[in-house]
C-alpha cells in the first residue's frame, strides 16, 4: 500500500517560552508535536495544554502502572485532547486493556487519542536488554509486545525503525507505527542505539517519525523540520 509518513518534532525542554517558539516554528511542517515527561513535570499540564493549543499533541507519558491507575490517570488526562498517548507495552495484557476502556470512556467517540504501546526504548540495544532478563534480543521482544499490545487493543506502537518490517510481516497494516530514533544523515546518534534516517524509515513502513535535536537544537529549527518533511515526501 502506499503509506504517507508523517513528522513529529519532539519538543524536549523544561521551559514553556522555549517549547512554544519550537511549536511555532515547526507548524508549517510537523504534523504534531510531542511533549513528554520533562516538559509535564518541569512545566506542568497547563503548559503542556498552552504548546499544544493550536497543534496536534503526541503526549508521550509512558503510563506504567496497576491497571486501575493506568486507566485512572488517562481519565484524568482526557481534558488535554492529546491526538496520541503512550503506555509501556510492558505493562501487561490487563493494563492496556484497562487503558483502552478508560480511553474509549472518557473522550468522545470523534476525538478519541490512538493509544500506542511503547515496545523497546530506543535506548536500548540487545546488551541493555539482557541485563534485564530479555535473552534473545530486542527484535523478538518488539515482536512479542507488538503482538500482544495489538491483542489488547491498542491501536499502534512505538517501536525502533529497525523493526518496522517485521512487525509489518507480523502484524500487517493495522497498527499504527510511530518510529523516535530518527536522525537525517550526518547527524550525532546521542543516547539512541537504534537509529535510521527520515527515508529509511518511511521505506520501511513508518506511519510517523519523531525526531528531536537535530530540529530543536538546529541554528534553524523551522528550516531543520522543513528539510525532513521534504525528504519524507521526496
Amino acid at each position: 500500500m502506499t503509506r504517507t509518513t508523517g513528522l513529529i518534532a519532539a519538543l524536549d525542554t523544561q521551559s514553556p517560552q522555549q517549547a512554544q517558539a519550537w511549536a511555532k516554528a515547526v507548524g508549517p511542517s510537523a504534523g504534531a508535536v510531542k511533549l513528554g515527561m520533562e516538559f509535564a513535570y518541569a512545566a506542568g499540564f497547563q503548559a503542556v495544554a498552552d504548546v499544544a493549543g493550536t497543534t496536534p499533541l503526541f503526549l508521550d507519558l509512558k503510563l506504567h502502572d496497576i491497571p486501575n491507575t493506568v486507566g485512572a490517570a488517562i481519565r484524568a488526562l482526557s481534558y488535554l485532547r492529546p491526538k496520541m498517548l503512550t503506555v509501556h507495552a510492558s505493562g501487561g495484557r490487563a493494563m492496556m486493556e484497562a487503558a483502552r476502556k478508560a480511553r474509549d470512556d472518557a473522550f468522545p467517540a470523534n476525538d478519541r487519542p490512538a493509544l500506542l504501546a511503547v515496545t523497546v526504548l530506543t535506548s536500548l540495544d540487545d546488551a541493555a536488554l539482557a541485563e534485564t532478563g530479555v535473552g534473545d534480543g530486542a527484535r523478538a521482544q518488539v515482536l512479542r509486545l507488538g503482538k500482544l499490545a495489538m491483542q489488547s487493543g491498542m491501536d499502534g506502537l512505538v517501536c525502533s525503525a529497525h523493526e518496522i518490517a517485521p512487525l509489518r510481516d507480523s502484524l500487517g497494516d493495522a497498527p499504527l507505527l510511530v518510529t523516535p530514533g530518527i536522525r537525517p544523515a550526518g547527524s550525532q546518534a546521542g543516547d539512541q542505539k537504534r537509529v535510521m534516517t527520515p527515508a529509511e524509515a518511511r521505506n520501511a513502513g513508518a506511519d510517523w517519525i519523531v525526531v528531536g535535536r537535530p530540529i530543536t537544537q538546529a541554528e534553524n529549527p523551522a528550516a531543520a523540520a522543513a528539510a525532513i518533511l521534504a525528504e519524507l515526501t521526496a
